[in-house]
């Protein structure tokens, strides 16, 4: 352990051993040096802080006195806390760190994860593997834009899946959607400081403008009249699932809105979210591949592959592209080189397509059988909608007045609430990733117990 948090100044009028006692001390008080933890031997440590022995033994021995270290035979100085008011405000540090402890949850309908059973892992990690043994690509930076291994993939991926109309330059990798949008955020400038989205979109999209100084402003769906209105020139959308109906836009809807956009001189940023894991339906192309000119395409790997493995892709027009290449060398790579150059030797051999395919089925079921449990359990009371990129179900009853999240969670079911413009109306947030097809019904059954009995 590095003991850089023991801060002597030579010039104090404060003994030096004084120094190095209190220092220890207050780490042992709030806990960041636990019970049990090994201190540096005298002769280490007067090492290291270029003092005296005789005045870190001082300091010793005075935390020994008081008891908060004892020293072992041949072994060295502990934590030991025998001081009762040790004791009571360590007890404080550990009742803070335990109210942090998540509870248990035994049927998850959130949307943080995936069924372990349709996680392709064991591919996965013979991918990383391989990268691993290839020391010359793992021992340098990776390119700011993105691994070419991988953005050269995603082109061809992104085309055959999704219609999407780039070369590798156009392709810039990066930590997940947010990181992404930070970046583009530092590209639209000159497209001016509003920028529109549905109402109860993307909540870390929009919390990224805002960080960055743009003005949100909330349409109803693609309300062209609200942009030319607020002379609005950014519009973010996802065209392959609407908030409310959960259906892609339709084709007529894509015209007008590039449309709005090539007059107007405006930017679409397409957040693709999941477009190609489609099942009742033949996915729509994105809109990019209608006009690259005029569409930003964000695409993401979190439900196709591993919800911890944080890459993403935006795919930039030329106009930004410009704007990028002119402080590319800036920036640094956001997302594992790792990762990355697994991810396009895991695409180019073709697991990917096999994982969507294997997807599509396993997700078509669950989706299914939610459907279905949820219309048994509470008949007309509710509306059942399919949203099918999100892999999640919105389930809108009468309010009751029952808080269904926290009586869920006591019985160890996830569940999240939504926020709706009806007040006589308690929406419900239920993914189907990730929880095995067999737990459904049973956490529909409690679900239902928690509303129609409380």
């Amino acid at each position: 352990m590095q003991y850089d948090f023991v801060n002597i100044n030579k010039k104090s009028a404060v003994p030096l051993y004084q120094q190095v006692y209190q220092c220890i001390r207050k780490a042992v008080e709030s806990g960041h040096l636990p019970n049990g933890s090994k201190l540096p031997s005298i002769r280490k440590l007067s090492e290291d802080l270029a003092l005296s022995r005789t005045t870190v033994e001082s300091a010793y021995q005075q935390l020994c006195v008081e008891g908060f270290i004892a020293s072992k035979p041949q072994s060295g100085y502990y934590v030991h806390i025998d001081s009762p008011l040790v004791v009571k405000r360590n007890s404080i540090v550990n009742t803070s760190v335990v109210s942090g402890i998540k509870p248990k949850i035994r049927y998850d309908l959130s949307s943080d994860s995936i069924d372990s059973e349709s996680a392709d892992i064991r591919r996965w990690r013979s991918h990383i593997r391989d990268v691993l043994n290839k020391h010359s690509a793992i021992i340098s930076y990776g390119e700011a834009q993105g691994e070419m291994a991988l953005r050269q993939a995603l082109s061809v991926y992104s085309y055959a899946l999704r219609a999407v109309s780039c070369s590798a330059k156009h392709i810039l990798i990066g930590a997940g959607t947010q990181a992404l949008l930070y970046v583009l955020c530092g590209l639209i400038r000159s497209f001016g400081n509003t920028i529109a989205m549905e109402k109860g979109g993307f909540s870390k999209a929009e919390q990224v403008f805002t960080d960055s100084g743009f003005q949100v402003v909330y349409t109803d769906g693609l309300d062209i009249h609200t942009l030319e209105k607020n002379h609005i020139r950014i519009f973010f959308v996802n065209p392959s699932e609407n908030l409310t109906t959960g259906q892609p836009m339709k084709m007529n809807q894509r015209y007008e809105l590039l449309r709005w956009a090539e007059q107007t001189g405006s930017i679409i940023i397409e957040d693709d979210y999941n477009g190609e894991l489609r099942y009742t339906s033949h996915p729509l192309p994105a809109l990019q591949g209608m006009n690259s000119e005029r569409v930003v395409y964000m695409g993401s790997f979190s439900k196709l592959l591993l919800p911890s493995v944080r890459i993403g892709y935006m795919v930039l027009p030329e106009i930004l592209l410009n704007v990028y290449s002119r402080k590319a060398d800036r920036y640094h790579q956001t997302a594992s080189k790792i990762e990355q150059l697994a991810l396009a030797s895991y695409i180019n051999a073709g697991h990917l397509d096999r994982q969507l395919r294997r997807l599509r089925k396993i997700y078509a079921e669950k989706s299914r059988i939610l459907m279905e449990s949820l219309k048994n359990a509470f008949g007309r009371e509710a509306s059942v909608i399919l949203h099918e990129n999100s892999l999640c179900i919105t389930l809108t009853l009468p309010d009751n007045g029952t808080d269904m999240v926290r009586s869920a969670l006591d019985r160890e079911v996830k569940i999240t609430h939504i926020s709706g413009d009806n007040p006589n109306q308690y929406i419900l947030r239920l993914g189907f990733a990730g929880i095995p097809a067999n737990d459904i019904e049973s956490a529909v059954a409690i679900l239902r117990q928690i509303y129609f009995c409380s």
